[in-house]
């Protein structure tokens, strides 16, 4: 029995190392899990730019006003509260396209499901109602579907394209929609173009009540922009007087830079909390 025991070892370490190679088993691929950055860059439309390109661009661009207001007004506390808003700007400016893009296709994804509605009901197949969005479809989502078209006519895989489709358009009620299709795909059933008018009804009278509502909260951004802008836009039109600038260079100046910044940000981020509508949120993805 003693004797026994040493070869077993041998060969179930054995085992384990011809497992471990190329005959390995493979896992079933988890959950995709993209960065925050990363996913509003696709909600923006810009999938051609990853995260690490838009922080590059940020810190090129905070270098940039660093030197441009440094070189002006030769005051160092000035330029880096200026360097700030350089650096954020382009993350801004990537989540207002994000939410405008957003906007528009909550305008336009009833007339997308009505479309996929006459297409079933014509006879076509789920694949050619997706595809034929890319020349019959509202502009705004004719690159998604049609490089959904493409994919699925060279690799003929539903589900796949479908993930693709998903990530492409970074839209809650894409996920919903895609969802939705799958489902149908995979069930069967004949209540499908029921369902895609009761969800096209649905959505336009979403659309209706949040227009009216995002109507109604535009006073109260633009009044948290005009609020926080309008001190920063003083302080650059002091920079024709150095003597006032040089003030900013003490202790006090940058603390007083600091508390101004802080108090800025924090009365911007409370006005838009105030404000804020209610978003929906991809739990689909």
């Amino acid at each position: 029995m003693t004797g026994a025991l040493p070869g077993l070892l041998l060969g179930v370490g054995l085992l384990l190392v011809w497992r471990s190679g190329p005959r390995a088993p493979r896992r079933a691929p988890g959950p995709r899990r993209t960065g925050r950055r990363q996913e509003q860059l696709a909600a923006a439309g810009l999938s051609g730019i990853n995260s690490a390109q838009l922080l590059a661009l940020q810190l090129g661009l905070g270098l940039l006003t660093l030197v441009v207001v440094l070189l002006t007004t030769g005051t160092v506390t000035v330029s880096l509260a200026f360097a700030v808003f350089g650096f954020a700007l382009p993350a801004v400016q990537v989540r207002r396209l994000a939410l405008r893009r957003r906007a528009d296709l909550r305008e336009v994804w009833p007339e997308v499901v009505d479309n996929l509605a006459s297409a079933v009901r014509a006879g076509l197949s789920l694949p050619e109602a997706l595809a034929a969005l890319a020349v019959r479809g509202p502009e705004v989502v004719r690159p998604p579907f049609a490089r959904f078209g493409a994919e699925y006519r060279s690799s003929g895989r539903f589900g796949e394209c479908l993930d693709r489709l998903k990530d492409d358009l970074a839209d809650p009620v894409g996920d919903r929609i895609v969802e939705t299709l799958r489902v149908a795909r995979e069930v069967g059933g004949s209540d499908l173009g029921r369902v895609l008018r009761t969800l096209a009804t649905f959505l336009r009278e979403d659309a209706r009540a949040r227009a009216e509502l995002e109507t109604r909260q535009g006073w109260v951004v633009q009044a948290a922009r005009l609020a926080v802008a309008a001190p920063w836009v003083v302080l650059l039109l002091l920079a024709t007087q150095s003597t006032t600038l040089a003030a900013y260079d003490s202790a006090a100046g940058t603390a007083l830079l600091l508390g101004g910044g802080g108090v800025c940000l924090l009365a911007y981020r409370l006005m838009l909390r105030i404000g804020r509508l209610p978003q929906d949120v991809r739990v689909l993805q």
